[in-house]
């Protein structure tokens, strides 16, 4: 990887963000001297710790790559035109120029945040004192948290198709301090290991996260605390639960996965389900991507400007990120009840369009609703299609299926059979815009996907199309 000071980087960010930037070639290079005046401050570790969100939150990571746009173009989602920016991509030419420059910016910017991660935990551990005992812990299990969350999205981009034979391939490197030295590519097992294990250290180290008692508490104190609340925008107890039954999917240990969903399913009062009115009634300020059954979320400030460049009905057809209408009609079987559906895919009444636009990320009329600039990363319905997939029992299995459904406008499904195919489905309907069905597609083999540029067909996937080649900027230096 590159030789950058990230921990200059990160310091002289959170300096820029107090002062304006106005003097930013003022600001002095000494580590020591901007250490200090970021970490023996209270105010100055909330800001680095902010900082790490809003790295979380640009659009090359989950502001847009890692959920609206090129993860979903990898998983077929769009009709992407021959003359779209990211055309290059939705073939899998990874050789390419303009498919190069977007790996290398997702893979360089999760490393800039995984190491001002790690300076992040060293130096409040080296200024100890100035945080009492419960927000030091708190804070340094969202930055692990944060850091291991990162490491496993990377290795499912860049990671070999996991199961017995390949997870021993080399990967990725992990991170673990701000050092600026080269970690060894790792097998993808051991990268598995080390995300396992700073999981396990994010939740000991959350173990008072005020989310377990209260929910995630919205709204704003005002009075220096506000780390307390909104905790579903934030790296919490509940998040690292769910990102570790993710995990344990992922690598098949699938009686951990359900072990981990199961605490997620216990608490889904704290997640509520979106309300019928809202999806079907509401027409002015709808909450399209059900804030309420979040379990961790960015709030990008670019998200509107996203819309507009990406799906926004005035765009030409060679501009826009819609899909076929026929594919569209097969993934939601025709049902208009389906929440996700109804709200999200409509026939504008602008731009000339004869068919649905996605309008997931579309704004509202009130400016002041909180879920404005929120993108889902985690959500509650994942838990119980992770407890669905991992049980042994099928008709506890169908039930958690079902649980999903019946929050969705649809009837349950009376059979277990073919439980495995209404997953698919499942995953097909619900994360549009959420980054998540390339990754189901890999983590399940799957090796025939529909073609999202054509009416009808299918895309054979392979190793060479779930697989990311490493970026020049990685391999350059090895």
């Amino acid at each position: 990887m590159k030789i950058i000071y990230f921990k200059l980087m990160l310091i002289i960010s959170i300096s820029c963000s107090l002062c304006g930037c106005k003097k930013y070639l003022d600001v002095k290079p000494e580590d020591k001297i901007l250490e200090e005046q970021v970490f023996t401050s209270r105010t100055g570790i909330n800001n680095a710790l902010n900082g790490l969100y809003i790295n979380l939150t640009k659009n090359n990571l989950y502001g847009d790559n890692l959920t609206l746009s090129t993860v979903d173009i990898l998983a077929q989602r769009y009709n992407v035109s021959s003359s779209h920016k990211l055309y290059q991509l939705s073939i899998y030419a990874y050789a390419d120029k303009s498919s190069m420059d977007k790996i290398d910016e997702i893979w360089t910017n999760a490393y800039v945040t995984i190491l001002n991660a790690n300076a992040f935990v060293e130096n409040v551990n080296k200024y100890k004192g100035v945080l009492d005992a419960t927000s030091d812990s708190l804070f340094q299990g969202e930055a692990i948290g944060i850091r291991a969350m990162l490491h496993f999205d990377l290795l499912r981009l860049f990671g070999p198709v996991y199961n017995s034979a390949d997870s021993v391939k080399t990967s990725i490197p992990y991170y673990q301090q701000s050092k600026t030295t080269v970690n060894d590519l790792l097998p993808a097992n051991k990268v598995l290991d080390l995300v396992t294990a700073d999981l396990s250290r994010a939740e000991n180290l959350l173990k008072k996260d005020p989310v377990i008692t209260s929910g995630v508490l919205p709204g704003s104190l005002q009075d220096g605390g506000d780390f307390l609340r909104n905790r579903n925008y934030r790296m919490n107890y509940f998040a690292v639960k769910a990102l570790q039954a993710r995990v344990n999917l992922y690598r098949g240990n699938k009686t951990a996965a359900l072990q981990a969903a199961q605490v997620l399913i216990s608490n889904a009062d704290k997640f509520k389900w979106t309300t019928t009115a809202n999806a079907l009634n509401e027409k002015i300020n709808p909450d399209r991507i059900f804030s309420t059954e979040m379990i961790f979320g960015v709030q990008n400030t670019q998200l509107y400007s996203n819309y507009q460049n990406e799906f926004d009905p005035a765009l030409e057809d060679s501009k826009i990120l819609a899909a076929i209408p026929g594919r569209l009609t097969t993934v939601f079987e025709a049902n208009e009840n389906d929440y996700r559906y109804n709200l999200n895919w409509v026939v504008p009444a602008n731009g000339g369009k004869t068919y649905r636009t996605f309008y997931k990320y579309a704004d509202v009329i009130d400016k002041t609703k909180p879920f404005r600039s929120a993108i889902p990363l985690i959500k509650i319905s994942e838990m119980f299609y992770i407890a669905a997939e991992s049980s042994s029992d099928q008709v506890q299995a169908l039930t958690y299926l079902n649980k999903v459904r019946n929050n969705r406008g649809l009837l349950s499904l009376t059979a277990a059979a073919a439980l495995s195919k209404e997953l698919q489905k499942e995953y097909q309907k619900e994360f549009y815009g959420e980054g998540q069905l390339f990754y189901y597609y890999k983590r399940n083999k799957i090796t025939t996907i529909p073609n999202g540029s054509s009416g009808s067909g299918n895309i054979t996937m392979s190793a060479a199309n779930y697989v990311l080649p490493l970026p020049l900027s990685e391999t350059q230096y090895r």
